[in-house]
């Protein structure tokens, strides 16, 4: 199955068109900074012994000496930011990012602190529809990173020919955020790195997560809807990320969600009518992308207004196409970023809930 980095994106996002403009990253270059791929250094970092790789299209080998890596599709290159290697190459965000930079903040940020201490500027190239094998052979990797991606065999067979390409475990886009580190950064000759850097974030969540105790045992899950056209409710799965991380923040996955989960693990969205808005009764509390005003136009509805979390008010609204909603989806940079800000906004979606069965 291919599935494009734009279809990631935007999977059932029921936003304004010019949202969806804007996430499509339309009018970017694919060729910024190509010209310069040839000559960029990297943060001193190479693989000391010859390293193999496991994932879905079988097994990669990387060669002792491997020092330059690009990263594409979402949030890889975030591994290596994080293990203070600047990739050769990444792939320019749209969807989230707050300025021209084509990088979500948290991004920039690692990457201004590197540049400031000597490394290159990374080659940005778009991959929103596609990605660009030129521009991507012209970063001189000797690894590509994309254990988090949406990869097809032809995509893969094709970044092969560049360099030793790492992709996902299993199933398309449902790289957890464990696996994603796990995978890049043994990629990368730094296994151990990788795992402390597991270690750190797995505190800085629970440190989260403890001022917040009414979250515990909470049924909950990433959701997506329009309050303009409230005929689907959607939701990504456990293959997701984003519903994923609920039970790293101590909730559950409810069990219709998990039925659809498990009836399906190739799929990491499902798309329901709201006439069987009945079926996600078991929501204790719903992740969403949009705004607090969104809430009243979808009580009123007639059907998806009788879910009880919306009924309720128990939805945590995380906006759409802002920093925040894009750091939902985690990684070793986002965490830290957001992790506070989202575990508050879960957590007061998580009192109403509990006001409403006092």
């Amino acid at each position: 199955m291919t599935v494009s980095r734009k279809s990631f994106l935007l999977a059932g996002l029921a936003v304004p068109a010019g949202a969806l403009l804007a996430a499509c990253g339309a009018g970017s270059s694919a060729k910024t900074g190509a010209s310069d791929a040839a000559s960029a250094s990297v943060a001193a970092q190479t693989t000391t012994e010859e390293i193999t790789v496991e994932h879905a299209f079988g097994t990669t080998t990387i060669p002792a000496g491997a020092a330059r890596f690009t990263a594409i599709a979402w949030g890889n290159h975030d591994v290596a930011l994080a293990l203070d290697v600047m990739p050769a190459g990444l792939s320019r965000q749209t969807w989230g990012v707050a300025d021209d930079s084509g990088m979500l903040e948290w991004t920039k940020q690692k990457v201004d602190e590197l540049v400031a201490a000597g490394a290159a500027q990374p080659v940005l190239f778009d991959d929103t529809d596609g990605y660009d094998f030129e521009a991507i052979a012209e970063t001189a990797p000797d690894v590509i990173l994309a254990a988090y991606s949406g990869l097809s065999q032809e995509d893969y067979d094709t970044l092969t020919k560049i360099a030793p390409t790492i992709a996902y475990p299993g199933v398309p886009w449902g790289t957890q955020w464990r696996d994603m580190i796990r995978l890049d950064s043994q990629a990368m000759g730094l296994a151990a790195q990788g795992e402390d850097l597991i270690t750190d974030l797995e505190r800085q969540i629970a440190d989260a997560v403890a001022q917040y105790p009414q979250l515990a045992g909470k049924s909950a899950a990433f959701f997506y809807m329009s309050e303009s056209d409230t005929s689907t409710i959607g939701f990504y799965t456990t293959a997701d990320p984003r519903t994923a991380f609920m039970t790293d923040l101590g909730m559950t996955i409810p069990a219709s969600v998990q039925a659809v989960s498990d009836a399906d693990p190739e799929i990491f969205y499902s798309d329901l009518s709201s006439e069987n808005a009945d079926q996600v009764d078991d929501v204790d509390v719903m992740v969403m992308y949009g705004e607090e005003s969104d809430l009243a136009a979808l009580q009123a509805d007639p059907l998806v207004g009788t879910i009880p979390a919306i009924k309720n008010g128990a939805v945590a609204f995380v906006g759409n196409g802002t920093p925040l909603s894009a750091s939902t989806n985690p990684g070793p940079l986002s965490i830290p970023w957001g992790i506070d800000r989202y575990v508050s906004l879960i957590a007061t979606a998580a009192d109403k809930a509990d006001a409403a069965s006092a």
